[in-house]
């Protein structure tokens, strides 16, 4: 008996056909191709086989035309989707990882961290998903001696003057390795100028060890004061988020009660550290996106809502929003979030990881509520 059958699963939908012979066990193939239900009656042995490689070919063809791994849907939840087209930054470019991206009218700005130039660089697009060549927006400066390596950048844009915090790290990779958040401005977003040549903000506190790094910095307006989030803990991943103040970008008076965002130990996914985030002033709400680690090398991104920004933080139910894809470019890790919500959807950048290969996707979610 062959029997053809099609189970409606969510958003995809399961074909599966079993042919049974004397001695034989059922298999099974899935694929995206809605079909009726069909039975055949019992065969010969030898049709049946001829049947079944017929079948088995009808299916993969099926399967290889509508794009059966093209995605992952058990890897987002609560409404985001990754962009199909993902990667949209890496490949030849080599690891590009941990970025901020800014609306600057018509067109998107990144910039992000191009790890074989040890450098940050700038990509421009006009949709979020195709991007310009890059160019190196703010290269190291070893003379300083903490900024061997720079990195993980926060910008924003006032008025005509683009702000840059970001990460310089001194020996990354052995075990005298630290790291510090510097600042710098620009009048195009491609040449800058740095306010220092010492970092803004240094690992000071027992619970920021050795680094403090992945700024995240909103401008207050009302309060008048710059806002930063920052991640601070081990030089290879950082353990817990703090916040810090300023007046004006350069002098930071660090939150006596940070971190204010920690690891839930009950929490699987999220067990070991979480780091990196995005902080949005949305509304009434700051809305966070961030990294949570189950393990040193498996990360995965959640969101989560606060009042003021530093306490009583509501994780999302649906965490993890954007997950590692079966099989795919970001199979092995998601991290550092940036998203943008532009009117009528979220974009979300995140660079995920497959072994040792870090490069840039996009998730997307329809409508403004994120489902808290």
């Amino acid at each position: 008996m062959v029997e053809y059958i099609l189970k409606q699963l969510g958003q995809r939908a399961l074909v599966q056909y079993t042919c049974v012979f004397p001695g034989d066990s059922p298999s099974l193939i899935n694929i995206v191709k809605p079909t009726n239900i069909v039975k055949f009656a019992p065969l010969s042995t030898w049709t049946a086989v001829f049947l079944r490689i017929m079948l088995s070919t009808v299916l993969c063809l099926v399967a290889s035309i509508t794009g059966t791994d093209a995605q992952d849907t058990s890897s987002t939840a609560a409404g985001w989707e990754k962009y199909s087209g993902n990667p949209v930054l890496g490949g030849n470019y080599g690891t590009c990882f941990d970025i901020s991206v800014v609306k600057d009218g018509d067109r998107y700005r990144m910039w992000f961290s191009w790890r074989p130039k040890a450098s940050i660089a700038l990509v421009e697009s006009k949709d979020g998903f195709h991007w310009s060549t890059p160019v190196i927006a703010l290269p190291p400066l070893k003379a300083n001696g903490w900024e061997n390596v720079v990195n993980r950048p926060a910008v924003i844009k006032q008025g005509n003057v683009y702000h840059m915090w970001y990460t310089g790290q001194a020996n990354p990779g052995e075990p005298t390795g630290h790291s510090a958040i510097g600042y710098a401005t620009s009048s195009d977003g491609i040449v800058w100028k740095r306010m220092s040549d010492k970092p803004v903000l240094s690992a000071d506190q027992p619970w920021e060890k050795v680094a403090v790094m992945c700024p995240n910095v909103i401008w207050d307006n009302k309060a008048k004061l710059y806002k930063m989030w920052y991640s601070g803990g081990e030089q290879y991943e950082p353990d817990a988020i703090g916040y810090a103040t300023s007046p004006d970008g350069m002098v930071w008076t660090k939150r006596k009660g940070n971190p204010i965002f920690k690891s839930d130990p009950k929490i699987e996914w999220e067990q070991d550290k979480v780091t990196a985030c995005q902080v949005i002033k949305d509304g009434r709400w700051y809305l966070m996106f961030y990294i949570g680690f189950r393990d040193v090398d498996h990360a995965q991104i959640g969101a989560a809502r606060s009042r003021n920004g530093i306490t009583n933080w509501q994780r999302l139910a649906a965490n993890p929003i954007i997950r590692p894809g079966r099989n795919q470019w970001d199979a092995d890790a998601c991290y550092k979030p940036y998203a943008i919500f532009d009117g009528k959807s979220w974009l979300l950048w995140y660079n995920g990881r497959r072994d040792h290969m870090e490069q840039i996707g996009v998730a997307i979610h329809e409508g403004h509520s994120l489902g808290f």
